[in-house]
């Protein structure tokens, strides 16, 4: 089994199309998926804000670089350019959690190092997943609880992009 937790995060051209693109792409793994969420841009690059979700994925033929790869495949596909380290892009697919894995692997870092302070991922995590639990820091409602205020408080759920596949 191989169970994944992917965040996904675009602010540039077809923002709502590229996180589109890869819940189509995923849509034979897919556990669950978040809703979508509007937020300010992180790491003090300016540029326009972001659309966020978080994707739950399972297929028992995909390791962690599995995941990391698929991801940067849908990333290219979108025209990702990685010029500016936080700045603008069109697609980001990161690789939050893979069940069972822990790497201190510079490409790939699990858990995702940024996450117990990204109210990006935590909130949309746990609209999918109110038990979520990040592997070595502990409930992610608990993560969320020690977020300044401001963080959360900036994020607009945007219920009528929902990303959810139809059945």
């Amino acid at each position: 089994m191989s169970r994944a937790v992917l965040s996904l995060g675009s602010n540039l051209g077809d923002r709502f199309g590229h996180l589109r693109s890869v819940v189509d792409d995923l849509a034979g793994v897919l556990v669950a998926v978040s809703p979508v969420y509007e937020t300010a841009p992180w790491g003090g690059v300016a540029q326009g804000d972001f659309l966020n979700a978080v994707v739950i994925v399972d297929d028992p033929d995909t390791g962690a670089w599995g995941w990391l790869r698929r991801g940067q495949r849908l990333e290219q596909a979108a025209g990702r350019v990685r010029t500016v380290h936080w700045g603008p892009r069109t697609l980001d697919v990161d690789v939050v959690t893979v069940d069972g894995v822990v790497s201190d692997d510079p490409e790939l870092l699990l858990p995702h190092p940024g996450t117990p302070q990204r109210a990006t991922v935590l909130v949309p995590w746990l609209d999918i997943e109110p038990a979520a639990v990040l592997p070595g820091h502990g409930p992610v409602r608990e993560l969320l609880d020690t977020l300044p205020a401001g963080d959360v408080g900036t994020m607009r759920r945007r219920d009528e992009l929902s990303l959810t596949p139809a059945r």
